[in-house]
């Protein structure tokens, strides 16, 4: 089963008291400064994905949030430039009867990582402490027994091989105010906006209690809550991606030279005319 983990519980993770937006904080980043560290970041991406296949290794990434947190974009930033084969993303829509009818955690553990791969979660397990809890979709005792369980569904997790790594993004109550209302009339974003965002808008504190509540339960020496602050987009994303390379002991490997082998001499056969097939060139 691997090492044992003692269940001793870590200091509590917080946010800042009031959720609010820090004053201090640096300008957002221009466009060219992100494109080229996001650039480098990619570079080590590939080579974490290399390693993960060459060893074997099995790796579970949790992303949380409040909605609009930035949740989505910072998954799109980890997973541009690798094998879809490789690193996976799992967001599972609403339950259905028969799920309903299951053990809480059984539908989320057939898409856990096999050898070789990373399975990032865009919203997970924690669904049950944050927007259940806080919706009423489930009772304050389905709740609660989560809470209790949880820790130790994850020691099982950790100890079976799995690199367990969990992510909170943490957004200010006016930045999110500013994106929800950004969605409001911009086709590209109108599905992004749902009746549950709108009920769960007017309910903050609520939120921020079952946070508090969820990091006192469940962050652990085996695995502990990662918070990011993510007003600033661009740099949640990079200071992300950092950090979850250092999470991981990955190590780079030599590449053979490469080079392109002759190709033979182009014109010997005649191609078919396919240009009934072609597409306006409405650009």
């Amino acid at each position: 089963m691997g090492k044992h983990h003692k269940r001793k519980k870590r200091t509590p993770v917080t946010a800042p008291a009031d959720d609010r937006t820090d004053p201090a904080a640096p300008a957002p980043l221009r466009a060219k400064d992100y494109a080229r560290q996001l650039r480098e970041l990619h570079v080590e991406l590939v080579h974490l994905q290399e390693w993960v296949k060459r060893e074997g290794q099995k790796v579970c990434i949790v992303f949380e949030g409040r909605d609009t947190a930035g949740k989505g974009g910072t998954i799109k930033a980890i997973t541009e430039r690798v094998s879809p084969r490789v690193f996976r993303v799992v967001a599972l829509a609403a339950p259905t009867e028969r799920e309903k009818s299951q053990m809480y955690v059984q539908r989320y553990v057939p898409h856990f990582p096999a050898a070789g791969e990373v399975v990032i979660w865009d919203r997970s397990w924690y669904n049950r402490a944050g927007v259940e809890r806080v919706m009423g979709f489930c009772t304050e005792e389905q709740a609660e027994g989560f809470l209790a369980i949880v820790p130790l569904f994850e020691r099982a997790m950790v100890e079976s091989g799995i690199r367990l790594i969990k992510y909170w993004l943490e957004v200010s109550p006016d930045e999110q105010t500013r994106r929800l209302t950004s969605r409001i009339d911009d086709g590209r974003k109108t599905w992004k906006l749902t009746p549950m965002d709108l009920l769960s808008y007017g309910r903050w504190d609520d939120y921020t209690r079952a946070r508090d509540e969820m990091f006192e339960a469940t962050s652990t020496d085996w695995a502990p809550w990662h918070v990011a602050h993510s007003d600033d987009k661009r740099r949640a994303r990079l200071n992300v991606i950092r950090h979850l390379l250092s999470e991981i002991p990955y190590a780079r490997e030599p590449r053979d030279p490469v080079s392109l082998p002759r190709r033979r001499r182009i014109g010997g056969m005649v191609a078919r005319d396919y240009s009934s097939l072609v597409i306006p060139e409405t650009a």
